[in-house]
């Protein structure tokens, strides 16, 4: 799954935005939590955009804004079938990007957080949005599509965000192509090599927003692809 995200400016994260068509650098934001803002890339015939998103689906026809029900994560398996999910991921699909995020995964009795990342430190994960406007306002969400994990991340945890690497990325913007439950962009892979560290547990605390949560505690393991 995904739970927590972070946002460090870097080459890489600037370089994955230049691609994406997004002319912006993005503040860096540490630690964000489900129900906080989130950067959210969409595109039309236009082209990119970059908005601010609730990260916690609030589908179009919910009643109110709640966290009732967990949506922060859709689960790819369901895409096609859930009642909050089956129309954005027909016509509403977007992309969030990030630098690193953090797992958690039992460790002497307690929850050890790991940050994840890549050798860029330039993540883009696969969206679904939708926008509710049942307030005084319309309201923007996202949730972070996920997928079993691969083999080699399964250590840290049975989900995984999905990570669109090379044509993936057009494939899931492009808004008027529909893509299948099954499509491989889905697949239980590691799709780019990882870098994983142990942070201190009181990363686990979502007021910490200090850069400094981000320091590893331990040695980094390194997750490449199969050959």
């Amino acid at each position: 799954m995904c739970g927590r995200l972070n946002v460090i400016d870097n080459p890489g994260l600037r370089q994955l935005l230049q691609e994406l068509g997004i002319d912006l650098q993005l503040p860096t934001a540490v630690n964000i939590a489900p129900t906080e803002p989130v950067s959210l890339v969409r595109r039309d015939q236009q082209g990119s955009s970059l908005a601010a998103a609730r990260w916690w689906l609030t589908p179009s026809w919910a009643k109110e804004v709640d966290q009732k029900y967990s949506m922060f994560n859709a689960r790819s398996e369901t895409l096609g079938k859930s009642p909050a999910f089956r129309h954005p991921f027909k016509s509403q699909r977007g992309l969030v990007p990030m630098s690193s995020f953090i797992e958690w995964r039992p460790e002497g009795g307690v929850k050890q957080p790991w940050l994840v990342t890549n050798e860029q430190q330039a993540l883009a994960v696969a969206a679904l949005w939708d926008v509710w406007e049942g307030g005084e306002q319309p309201l923007l969400s996202c949730t972070l599509v996920t997928t079993a994990a691969a083999p080699q991340f399964e250590p840290w945890h049975k989900r995984m965000p999905v990570l669109l690497v090379g044509d993936e990325t057009d494939r899931w913007l492009n808004n008027s192509c529909e893509i299948p439950a099954d499509d491989p962009l889905f697949r239980a892979e590691l799709k780019t090599p990882l870098r994983l560290q142990p942070l201190s547990r009181a990363v686990s605390n979502s007021r910490h927003k200090e850069l400094q949560s981000l320091q590893g505690v331990g040695d980094v393991v390194e997750l490449r692809q199969k050959e």
